[in-house]
């Protein structure tokens, strides 16, 4: 049997280099051993290019031209924010299993254990934290497929194309999209509900990291508060192991938090070794 490959994606523009290099230094850190593809949100990634090729990563351009047209018909009145959908694009690597992470993350742990829970059936999509407001509106109610979803942030989520590929979001879309429009959430919220939705409405197992890896913890939220720093990385309040931090929702740069630190600190080596 060939042996399986999983990797980790994520999209960055040079617009949020001040994101995507601290990122690259804590993967260097924690995850190099596992292959990890950096797809452009769009054309403006001379600098992006550029880290790829100083961290070791791969910078990849899947064929976006389908994917992009779903997005314009979604979201016709935002074409800056509707490349966020370019994260989907994770799932047209050549991978068994992909981890896909927003680069406003970091990690802090090895991730190579959470791969193989999609082929072991433990779940269909690992995702790391929920997302009870920024999902649907209350017509959510009128669905039964709906009803008991569970919701989750999209910043951070596990799974294979062999059970959500590109072609799951074109298909649901082209039967539903009047359902879609008609539960989804508005306010500037673009991929995470129709993670969501096409999650839910292909009936896909939805289980979180600490129902899956033993001793893991759902916490990820860069203002969560009863962190403590072992050795080995951070833990939550209960003792179970963090493997990343998402500054999801920040409006500035870290400065102050509990993570904030070695962020700072990795940024710091990251423009070190970028002006090397």
């Amino acid at each position: 049997m060939p042996a399986k490959k999983y990797g980790i994606a994520v999209i960055a523009n040079d617009k949020i280099a001040d994101w995507l290099l601290p990122f690259l230094e804590s993967y260097l850190a924690s995850n190099a051993a596992t292959p990890l593809y950096l797809i452009p949100y769009d054309d403006n990634v001379a600098l992006t290019r550029r880290a790829a090729d100083v961290y070791g990563v791969q910078f990849v351009t899947p064929d976006s031209a389908e994917l992009d047209a779903l997005a314009a018909r979604l979201y016709p009145l935002f074409p800056g924010h509707r490349r966020r959908l370019r994260k989907f694009l994770s799932l047209a690597l050549p991978l068994d299993e992909v981890l896909y992470i927003d680069v406003d993350t970091l990690l802090f742990r090895d991730v190579r254990e959470l791969f193989g829970l999609i082929e072991s059936k433990k779940a269909d999509f690992v995702m790391a934290s929920s997302s009870e407001e920024y999902v649907y509106n209350k017509k959510q109610a009128n669905y039964d497929f709906l009803r008991n979803a569970r919701l989750f942030n999209d910043g951070f989520f596990l799974t294979s194309n062999h059970v959500l590929s590109l072609r799951d979001f074109y298909e649901t879309i082209a039967k539903d999209e009047k359902i879609f429009h008609s539960v989804r959430k508005r306010g500037m919220l673009f991929a995470q509900p129709l993670t969501n939705f096409i999650v839910h409405r292909r009936g896909l197992k939805v289980a979180s990291l600490r129902e899956c890896v033993e001793t893991a913890s759902d916490e990820s939220f860069y203002k969560a508060e009863g962190i403590a720093f072992q050795p080995d990385g951070p833990v939550d309040p209960v003792g179970n192991r963090i493997f990343f931090a998402h500054w999801a929702g920040a409006t500035s740069l870290p400065s102050r938090r509990v993570f904030d630190a070695a962020w700072l600190q990795y940024a710091k080596q990251a423009n070190a070794r970028m002006n090397k």
